[in-house]
């Protein structure tokens, strides 16, 4: 059920058999150049493969263009209404552009920035959700529907088509999850466009992280989507960390170490909350496809993680150090985090 079509933004490709990528957006204010920089920067240390920017005006096309010098991942430049930006914003360097064609106004428009991104070989990214659907598909569905989302899409499509542009990318997305779903579920019946997936405004970083693995991963389990974002209220990085521990829960792709640990029980006799949570972050950088277990006690521990590459166990003040269900030493509950780093760093 994957797009049968293929895009290509910058360095990555994105449709038919690629990996799903995942995307962020800046959130400092486009006229701050050297912050956006920084943040830019940040997102591509962790893993981000796709940035979108905002570009409201010319010193946001500078920002790109400095951005474009200082980071390799594929740049998105993010525009509403004003055409030009989206034409300043590809002499920038930009290497995706989203805009809603049915939203820059004149038909002369639309086609010149599909002239303008065929010849960059640059591909547009429709983007649709419930606040931009047109007061006639509002006013023929009552609300914004998983239909009219839909609908709203795929007028946007034809106005690109219209003027023989098929390099595109399709979102539709609502903060309501069952809204979201359905409607890219409908979509990918009738269009055979690669789609960014998500939940939009998702919310903080708790329950945006809880509506966006319902939904996308909802969506992924169904070989839907081709990007992602997981939109949050929290810092962007936030948002790439989220993406990837989404996509590894659903077994679409395995970059960086798999936690296992258990939720604790009356037989946890360390502090595993805090340990767990210092290995968490510890792996949080690593580009070994590893299973690490932390588990609470020496009971079952080695025996229900037996499939993971390295683990410990607690006991009373302290714990197993094992490999594949193979118990390697007993270590005091101090060196504990210690020891299952060295045994990581071996593998």
């Amino acid at each position: 059920m994957g797009a049968k079509k293929e895009v290509k933004i910058g360095n990555i490709k994105i449709g038919k058999n690629n990996p799903v990528a995942v995307q962020s957006m800046l959130n400092i204010v486009s006229d701050n150049t050297d912050g956006c920089v920084a943040q830019a920067k940040e997102l591509e240390k962790a893993g981000c493969e796709i940035i979108r920017a905002t570009v409201p005006d010319m010193k946001a096309v500078h920002t790109m263009a400095k951005l474009k010098e200082n980071v390799s991942v594929p740049l998105v430049a993010d525009i509403h209404f004003d055409y030009r930006m989206a034409l300043e914003s590809l002499s920038a360097g930009a290497d995706k552009i989203r805009i809603n064609p049915g939203n820059i106004g004149s038909d002369e428009r639309v086609k010149i920035v599909a002239d303008a991104c065929r010849q960059r070989n640059v591909p547009i990214r429709i983007g649709v959700n419930s606040g931009s659907v047109e007061k006639e598909i509002l006013a023929k569905y009552g609300s914004p529907t998983p239909e009219a989302l839909v609908e709203s899409a795929l007028y946007h499509i034809s106005l690109l088509e219209k003027h023989d542009f098929e390099d595109i990318v399709v979102s539709i997305k609502s903060s309501d999850v069952p809204t979201t779903v359905a409607a890219y579920r409908l979509l990918r019946q009738k269009c055979d466009y690669p789609l960014h997936i998500g939940v939009t405004e998702a919310g903080t970083k708790r329950m945006g992280i809880i509506k966006s693995a319902a939904g996308i991963g909802s969506l992924l389990l169904d070989g839907i989507g081709d990007t992602i974002r997981v939109s949050l209220t929290a810092p962007p990085v936030e948002e790439v960390f989220a993406g990837f521990d989404i996509l590894k829960a659903v077994g679409v792709r395995s970059k960086g170490a798999n936690l296992v640990s258990c939720p604790t029980c009356g037989r946890t006799k360390i502090d595993l909350i805090s340990l767990a949570q210092r290995v968490e972050n510890a792996l949080r950088n690593t580009d070994k496809n590893i299973t690490v277990a932390v588990m609470g006690c020496i009971v079952n521990g080695p025996g229900e993680a037996k499939e993971a590459d390295i683990g410990i166990a607690g006991g009373i003040g302290e714990g197993l150090i094992f490999r594949k269900g193979e118990i390697l030493r007993k270590v005091p509950e101090e060196k504990l985090f210690d020891e299952l780093m060295l045994e990581i760093n071996k593998l």
